[in-house]
């Protein structure tokens, strides 16, 4: 179960500019709007931990579905 890891992403004109991975703990820019939006959402903690969560919620949770 340590190997599960919760991915958002989001895309804009079918380009992932930004992602949250429960590995790395934080959002990951890929273009220039992704980076200062990364920073941003980084800096807000309790966004960080509630995404954090959502790997216990969510991918722990369904591990047997699939």
């Amino acid at each position: 179960l340590k190997d599960i890891q919760f991915i958002r992403s989001m895309y804009y004109n079918k380009l992932e500019f930004i992602r949250f991975d429960s590995n790395v703990g934080k959002f990951v820019g890929y273009t220039e709007l992704g980076v200062k939006n990364a920073e941003r959402l980084n800096k807000d903690t309790s966004l960080i931990a509630a995404m954090k969560a959502q790997r216990e919620t969510y991918c722990l949770n369904n591990v047997g579905v699939d």
